[in-house]
């Protein structure tokens, strides 16, 4: 008789049955949504890997630029520096002539054959010289082109004269020297300037 279930006990039993089916079930719920979760971050982290991947490409590139900009803006700012240093001394330089001029014309109107004046021309000759080397050293350079072709960026012609030895447009006699700095023109040299002869061609049929 105890080996006999009652129908109470095979209530509980099967009570017993349903509740352990429902743990398992909730269990392995449980462990679904646990496994969604997980893919779930995994994409979160692989997107804000990407998402983090494209703001370094794009703080790389506004890094480069900035340095090409540091680059370029140093440069021009060296290159304006040395164009101020280049240059710095050419209204100085543009005062000095006139003191060149003047010796110059001394030199010219001097009769190098007076014997009283001979050492007068002698130093103004050397002070000249020493002038003159003195510029060089700042980068003047005299344009003095006699003989040479006319060249109308570096020559002003004050006027023109035929002749028939000398090819048109050479500069027969030069007036005033020229000078430059630096390969600048700081004034053109003023010249007389050569032109054929007209009656050397015959314009009649």
């Amino acid at each position: 008789m105890s080996n006999e279930q009652t129908p109470q006990q095979g209530e509980e039993l099967e009570t017993d049955i349903e509740v352990e089916v429902e743990v398992e079930q909730q269990d392995a719920d449980q462990e679904f949504v646990e496994l969604t979760e997980d893919q779930q971050r995994i994409v979160e982290l692989e997107a804000a890997v990407i998402a983090a991947e494209s703001k370094v490409v794009e703080q790389k590139d506004s890094v480069m630029r900035a340095i090409a900009d540091a680059d370029n803006a140093r440069k021009r700012a060296q290159g304006e520096i040395d164009k101020a240093r280049k240059f710095a001394l050419e209204k100085f330089a543009g005062e000095l002539l006139p003191v060149a001029d003047n010796l110059e014309r001394a030199l010219q109107v001097a009769n190098p054959e007076d014997e009283a004046i001979k050492p007068i021309v002698d130093g103004v000759e050397l002070t000249l010289k020493s002038f003159l080397s003195t510029i060089e050293k700042f980068g003047m350079s005299v344009i003095d082109p006699q003989g040479q072709p006319f060249n109308p960026e570096k020559h002003q012609a004050m006027s023109m004269q035929e002749n028939a030895e000398l090819a048109p447009n050479t500069v027969l006699a030069v007036m005033q020297k020229g000078y430059e700095i630096n390969g600048r023109l700081l004034r053109p040299a003023m010249v007389m300037v050569t032109r054929a002869p007209e009656a050397g061609v015959d314009t009649q049929a």
